[in-house]
Formats: C-alpha cells, sequence, structure tokens
C-alpha cells in the first residue's frame, strides 16, 4: 500500500434549480470566472473557477443521478478532492469508513469516484483535477488544468435570462440608494 497524500479541495458542487442564474450570481457578487456548460447524462450546468479551486453549479436531471440527495435538493452536493493516486486513496477512504457510491474504483484515470464520508456527506476523488483549477498553487511542481471557456449554443436563452434578472436586482438596489 502506498503511503497517503494530502487531497486537496479542488471543487465544490452545488445542487441548484437553475445553474445559470446562480452562476450569474457568483459571477457578479465574487468575480468568479466562468469555465465551461454541461449537459451531461446525469446533470447540466455551469462550471466558475477562481483559478484554484472550482465551483460546480448544477441540476441533477432525476432523483438517481443526484446520487441519494433528490432532484429537487438546492445546497452544497458534494465536494472535490485532488488526489495523488486515486485508487490507492479510495482504498484508504473506504477502509476508514467510507462507502463508495460510483465511479470506477480500479481506474486511475476515471473522471471521479464518489463516496459519502461517516454522516452521509458526499466526496469525491480524481486523479486528474478539473479545468480551471490548480493542484499545487505556487510550487515549482504545479499542474494548471487550463480553462477552455466552452459555451453551448443552447444555454444562450437561460444564460441571457439570468443575466437580465441580475442585471434587475442591481438595478433596483442602485434605485433604492439613490432615493
Amino acid at each position: 500500500m502506498t503511503a497517503q497524500t494530502k487531497g486537496r479541495i479542488r471543487h465544490v458542487a452545488l445542487s441548484v434549480k437553475d445553474p445559470w442564474e446562480t452562476a450569474e450570481f457568483y459571477k457578479q457578487a465574487v468575480g468568479l470566472q466562468e469555465v465551461t456548460e454541461l449537459d451531461g447524462p446525469l446533470a447540466e450546468g455551469v462550471f466558475l473557477t477562481d483559478g484554484v479551486v472550482n465551483l460546480a453549479i448544477l441540476h441533477f436531471k432525476s432523483d438517481e443521478a443526484s446520487q441519494g440527495t433528490g432532484v429537487d435538493f438546492v445546497g452544497i452536493h458534494h465536494i472535490g478532492f485532488w488526489v495523488d493516486d486515486v485508487v490507492e486513496q479510495g482504498k484508504i477512504a473506504r477502509n476508514t469508513g467510507a462507502t463508495w457510491i460510483m465511479g470506477d474504483t480500479n481506474n486511475p484515470h476515471g473522471y471521479e469516484v464518489k463516496h459519502t464520508d461517516l454522516n452521509g456527506i458526499i466526496f469525491d476523488i480524481a486523479a486528474h483535477g478539473w479545468v480551471g483549477s490548480q493542484m499545487n498553487p505556487g510550487s515549482e511542481d504545479n499542474v494548471v488544468r487550463p480553462n477552455p471557456q466552452r459555451r453551448l449554443a443552447k444555454f444562450d436563452e437561460r444564460r441571457a435570462r439570468a443575466q437580465a434578472k441580475i442585471a434587475a436586482i442591481r438595478a433596483k438596489e442602485v434605485a433604492a440608494a439613490a432615493e
């Protein structure tokens, strides 16, 4: 068994009703940068980054896809860790009491392996990081996953609606402050 390494928190996933509205909020409120949009078999959503850690803003397509939280759940869905050896770290996690819920536990290059901790909180481990994130910021051996800034045309209308809603909220606040 290889020695355990320190996992690095590299994404937090939110489950929300409207990923584009939530993404626009975080872009405007705290200056996060958009990485990409997703329309996958489990969820649709938007990924943002601060350059080191990603915020995955997701709407799950079914109760099954939500991995136990339910399609209508709103809140922090899971935390993602970038580890050096996903197979070995997964064994360590399960031997410590984690429960596997999805992903190939024997594939060191797979997308991610999800588990629950002792409290039932979902976390995942991956050995590749996520786009827009960095493995060891400031170190000589830092790995940076580039940000492709990919947008899907099918979400143009939803993105525009979200931008208009945030602009209306800002305009209302400015008008209230002027009174």
